[in-house]
């Protein structure tokens, strides 16, 4: 049978299903494995650029209002870098190159002030149990619209409402790597309020607010809505070929960070996001022999 002749996952057989399965590892083999150059630019060049509006800005270079738009591109940009470090997609462990794996995924994430080991500690745990109600730890961006899902991200960034992660952190606290992670946590935390206050008794409090505070509250709100709810939504399925969708938003590939194609990344983590797109291109015909969620639609 070939693949086009494949209707759903519950009309294949053993044979059908090992067949498909060497053929999808075949074709996602091609776009894994060379170094992300692209990703690891993207990472040093927005971080250097978010630093370089605060002396532009404080000596009147370019106006507040401007760094302050170039700021919040700045923090919604900064985390997919990042998350190819979580995944180890620049370096694996004990390779010569491992050190500019965890300095991507360190600094990149400065403007959104996400400590790397909490991002990557609870990533995994995203990955292992994807819209599970209790142990996903994004399951709770789940809302039936994308605006709900914007006001949920809002009453969440409240004071004293309970953080998903933290809950995660707290719940393993015998885990040496959840330790470790919270305390780089609280560490990183400090750091921020101790930097924004100093920056507001020396004067410069609209550009603590404007460059740094603004940007990160808008920033959380656009990764929210655009790496966890709308590429899970309705976030009412799990298992490897159901747990996430491909889609098409109506203001394209790149305002929706290249998530359209997330569930290539959920099959294969190990592929830097760049290549997403043209992976989901060829390995089209295998996710639709296997049901995979491919809803070429805007809701």
């Amino acid at each position: 049978m070939s693949v086009a002749e494949a209707q759903s996952p519950a009309a294949l057989d053993k044979e059908d299903e090992r067949r498909l399965y060497r053929e999808e590892m075949a074709i996602a083999k091609k776009y894994i494995g060379p170094f992300p150059v692209v990703m690891a630019l993207w990472g040093f060049s927005n971080l250097l650029c978010w630093f370089a509006l605060w002396p532009l800005v404080i000596f009147d270079v370019i106006p507040l209002w401007v760094g302050f738009i170039i700021a919040t591109a700045n923090v919604a940009l900064c985390y997919l870098p990042s998350h190819e470090a979580q995944h180890s997609n620049y370096a694996n462990s004990g390779t010569p190159l491992r050190w500019l794996n965890e300095l991507i995924g360190y600094v990149s994430t400065i403007p959104l002030v996400l400590p790397f080991k909490i991002a990557r500690y609870t990533h995994m745990r995203h990955h292992k149990h994807t819209n599970d109600p209790k142990l996903d730890p994004d399951y709770e961006v789940i809302a039936p619209t994308w605006q709900q899902a914007v006001l949920k991200t809002i009453r969440r960034m409240q004071p004293g409402f309970p953080n998903s992660y933290g809950v995660v952190l707290s719940e393993n606290a015998d885990d040496p790597a959840a330790k470790r992670a919270g305390l780089e946590g609280m560490v990183q935390s400090l750091a921020y309020w101790g930097i924004l206050g100093t920056l507001a008794w020396s004067g410069y409090a609209l550009e603590a607010a404007f460059l740094w505070w603004v940007p990160r509250m808008l920033g959380t709100i656009y990764i929210s809505l655009f790496l966890s709810w709308w590429p899970h939504h309705p976030m009412n399925e799990m298992g490897r070929y159901r747990n996430t969708r491909s889609f098409s938003h109506k203001l394209g590939n790149i305002v929706a960070f290249g998530m359209e194609d997330h569930i290539i990344h959920h099959l294969h983590p190990g592929m830097p996001l760049n290549r997403n797109k043209a992976a989901f291109r060829e390995l089209r015909p295998i996710l639709e022999a296997r049901g995979c969620r491919l809803e070429d639609h805007y809701s």
